[in-house]
């Protein structure tokens, strides 16, 4: 995997971040924060743009929001106890699906990158972003 650009591994250009605890469950035997851990973090900083993004009560009944893919590129360990601050954006913004960026620091160094790919569904089949969900990812998008 190629190594993340210079812009991502800044946490002042994504537009939202979250600061969130690790456990002592979260390492592995090497004691590093296993990737679960990473991919859960991940995930609920995800799950926290998106609502925000969209909040769930004013979605049409018919409509989904799905991950279609996940990539993850670790850079550096991470250690329990110390927190690790996710921080979170829009960086493409298609027809259908849009990509979260995302980037998890820990003590001042970015230790892994996120993209995940969110796909729009309707009645079962892929349609267009309507565009209220297209002005409001374009208020989350990322700097870089």
């Amino acid at each position: 995997m190629a190594r993340p650009e210079p812009w991502r591994l800044v946490a002042a250009n994504y537009p939202v971040s979250v600061v969130m605890q690790t456990r002592f469950q979260d390492i592995d035997p090497n004691r590093h924060l296993n990737n679960v851990a990473f991919a859960s973090m991940f995930e609920n900083a995800r799950v926290r743009l998106n609502r925000n993004l969209r909040p769930w009560a004013d979605r049409p009944r018919n409509e989904r929001s799905m991950v279609a893919a996940v990539t993850i590129n670790y850079l550096r360990e991470g250690h329990y106890p110390d927190d690790v601050e996710i921080s979170s954006g829009v960086s493409t913004i298609g027809t259908s699906s849009y990509v979260i960026a995302q980037a998890m620091f820990q003590n001042g160094q970015c230790i892994a990158t996120c993209d995940s790919v969110i796909v729009c569904r309707t009645d079962g089949e892929g349609k267009p972003l309507r565009a209220e969900v297209v002005a409001e990812l374009e208020k989350m998008r990322t700097t870089g």
